[in-house]
């Protein structure tokens, strides 16, 4: 069990690392950035297609924010510069997800989502009408 401490405890630091609030704030913006890319993969074997989630997108800006946080707590204008805008992709891909979804029209038979301009749904051919919601079929 000695080795394990040993692994893990170099100098009396857990890792051989200096810990203070900052230097957690900086490791937890990089697992949480990092972490992005394991929800992307996964929604993409899961779709078998290329699929980048919302969650992707709110990832990247909290692990951006704690890192953005971290660069100017060391006063690293390396850091903050890297962090400083990347919000504004992530912010404008997260309104347009959510205004896409907004649009998006389900059938009421199928379940299917169609198109939100159309009028009827392509797989089942029930009638929809997108201002006041899926119309019966007569």
């Amino acid at each position: 069990m000695d080795w394990l401490t040993q692994l893990f405890s170099i100098n009396n630091k857990f890792l051989g690392i200096d810990w203070h609030l900052w230097k957690a704030i900086g490791w937890l913006g990089n697992v949480v950035f990092f972490s992005r890319f394991f929800v992307q993969w996964w929604a993409t074997e899961r779709n078998k297609q290329v699929v980048v989630p919302n969650s992707f997108w709110w990832l990247s800006l909290m692990g951006s924010f704690l890192l953005l946080a971290y660069g100017v707590s060391r006063k690293d204008s390396v850091f903050i510069f890297a962090y400083l805008f990347t919000w504004i992709p992530y912010i404008r891909n997260l309104v347009i997800s959510y205004r896409a979804a907004e649009q998006k029209l389900e059938c009421p038979a199928c379940q299917i989502v169609c198109d939100p301009k159309a009028k009827f749904c392509s797989t089942c051919g029930v009638r929809l009408n997108a201002a006041t919601g899926p119309l019966a079929q007569a």
